[in-house]
């Protein structure tokens, strides 16, 4: 399915989010990665994810390379769409409670986060194929019960949370997001939801 303008956007403000306003997407080669992606079918949340963990990296690093491109990012789409599709294969023999023990206390601690934990869990491994009838309603089931994961885990955080919405809406006026479109929602949700997850260890696929 090609790529809505919507998506796009969202790719080229991600982009200069985590390049800190930095001019990019405007080469002949970036465009043609995006037409490669697209073609072979890659969800944009997934090529979003992989933006991510390639700028986690490149973070990490004493002397990280300048001149940065899409195509440097292929590797990390090829691998996200690897994890999507052994998630899918795993289905209910998947254990459910798997990554839980990684959770910072004391939200580790609370049974009822547990058990929202799981419950997604158990959804993702039971997904249907996306051809199948049930599978959008499956995954709305699946969207939901992550957001009762993140609700939970936001809470926990007391009054952090208010730290992290400020730097955070710091950083998308920084990248040039109109505050309220389309995808500044899709910026700050997408963020969001790394944010709460990094401050609890939570393993959250795709956030």
């Amino acid at each position: 399915m090609p790529y809505t303008r919507e998506e796009k956007d969202w790719l080229e403000r991600e982009w200069a989010f985590r390049a800190w306003g930095r001019a990019g997407l405007l080469s002949t080669d970036d465009y043609r990665q995006v037409l490669a992606w697209e073609a072979q079918g890659v969800p944009m949340d997934l090529v979003v994810a992989a933006l991510n963990a390639f700028f986690d990296r490149r973070e990490k690093r004493e002397k990280p390379r300048t001149f940065v491109a899409l195509k440097h990012l292929d590797r990390d789409v090829a691998k996200a769409v690897k994890l999507r599709e052994s998630a899918l294969r795993a289905g209910p023999e998947l254990e459910a409670g798997r990554g839980w023990s990684q959770v910072k206390a004391p939200f580790h601690d609370d049974p009822a986060a547990k058990a929202a934990f799981e419950a997604w869990q158990r959804l993702r491994a039971t997904a249907p194929s996306p051809e199948s009838v049930g599978y959008l309603a499956h995954h709305d089931q699946e969207r939901e019960a992550r957001a009762v994961l993140l609700a939970q885990a936001e809470g926990a955080l007391g009054p952090a949370a208010e730290t992290l919405r400020t730097d955070l809406h710091r950083r998308l006026e920084a990248s040039d997001m109109k505050e309220g479109s389309l995808v500044w929602k899709r910026a700050w949700n997408h963020h969001w939801a790394r944010l709460v997850a990094a401050a609890w260890n939570l393993p959250l696929e795709g956030a």
